[in-house]
């Protein structure tokens, strides 16, 4: 994937920050799912989702978002940092958007169905309804018709998400393209991971009397 330097022009600028902007609404970017606009280029946004329910619960993917210099005329594109094995994300880390947005229309798709799009797709009932032709990665394809194998390959993926080298060790050169991932995770010291805690079990106590109380 090669770096994306070229400054586009004053239209897809204004488009990108549009989105960005609407993205940032109440609601309005998918629930547990980070995204952060490039110091690199204006054309990428890298993102990170934490899955929370399915077959991949608990898996940490990174990915980004590449802006073409005609956008929004044309369709992002979606690509994964992390390894991951799923019918719709070929070998290579593609993500194929075709599936949902079939055609690319600017004046209603927006990024934030783009990043919805996303998270859904590691959700069962849409890997039920995934249909060959759309999904580029076959083998993920036929996996998927035998539920058992499919889950175990999937709890695979999730267990590399999480290792050292997926989450803190640098990010694969071919995916991004000579522009490093801009969400970095790092190690706490014990002092950091306790100090954490205890504003978890905070934050926690108090959602709960507010429950309490309302």
């Amino acid at each position: 994937m090669a770096a994306t330097t070229s400054k586009p022009g004053l239209i897809t600028q204004t488009a990108i920050a549009g989105e960005y902007s609407a993205l940032m609404g109440a609601g309005h970017c998918p629930i547990g799912m980070y995204t952060m606009p490039s110091t690199e280029s204006l054309l990428i946004w890298d993102a990170v989702l934490f899955v929370h329910q399915g077959l991949y619960a608990n898996a940490v993917l990174k990915f980004r978002i590449t802006f073409p210099d005609n956008f929004p005329d044309r369709a992002p594109t979606v690509q994964f940092i992390t390894d991951v094995f799923h019918p719709l994300i070929s070998q290579e880390g593609a993500y194929n958007l075709g599936h949902r947005f079939r055609p690319w229309r600017p004046k209603e798709h927006h990024i934030v169905d783009v990043l919805h799009c996303v998270k859904t797709s590691f959700k069962k009932d849409v890997l039920d309804k995934l249909q060959l032709d759309d999904c580029v990665n076959k083998d993920a394809y036929r996996y998927h018709k035998s539920p058992q194998s499919f889950a175990s390959l999937a709890t695979q993926s999730v267990q590399l998400s999480q290792t050292e080298t997926s989450l803190f060790v640098r990010d694969h050169p071919s995916r991004i393209g000579g522009v490093p991932h801009a969400m970095r995770f790092s190690k706490l010291n014990p002092d950091q991971t306790n100090q954490t805690k205890e504003k978890i079990e905070m934050r926690s106590g108090i959602n709960q009397e507010a429950e309490a109380t309302s």
